[in-house]
């Protein structure tokens, strides 16, 4: 099985506290807060391999694989853009 594709890096301290996820970038000190559905996506994310990931939100979320995956990299582009997540080479 490959490794997952995404990694919170080093520097952002992250927290799930009652099904929500904060994030905060210890060098920017940017925050954002994930909801218990987005909390769940970057958790599968970053520990699966990006397709088992969909497949398993794609049933937990009973939602039409299209629009999870254009949500889900919507999600993922500004977690990046924040410095919050980072694509892993090879990934």
């Amino acid at each position: 099985m490959r490794a997952a594709a995404f990694e919170i890096p080093s520097s952002v301290l992250f927290r799930e506290v009652e099904g929500e996820m904060v994030l905060l970038e210890l060098e920017t000190e940017g925050y954002y807060g994930l909801d218990p559905v987005g909390a769940r996506m970057i958790t599968l994310v970053t520990a699966l391999p990006y397709p088992e990931a969909i497949r398993l939100l794609t049933e937990e979320f009973a939602v039409d694989p299209d629009v999870l995956q254009r949500d889900l990299s919507a999600l993922i582009d500004e977690l990046i853009d924040a410095k919050l997540l980072r694509r892993i080479v090879g990934g």
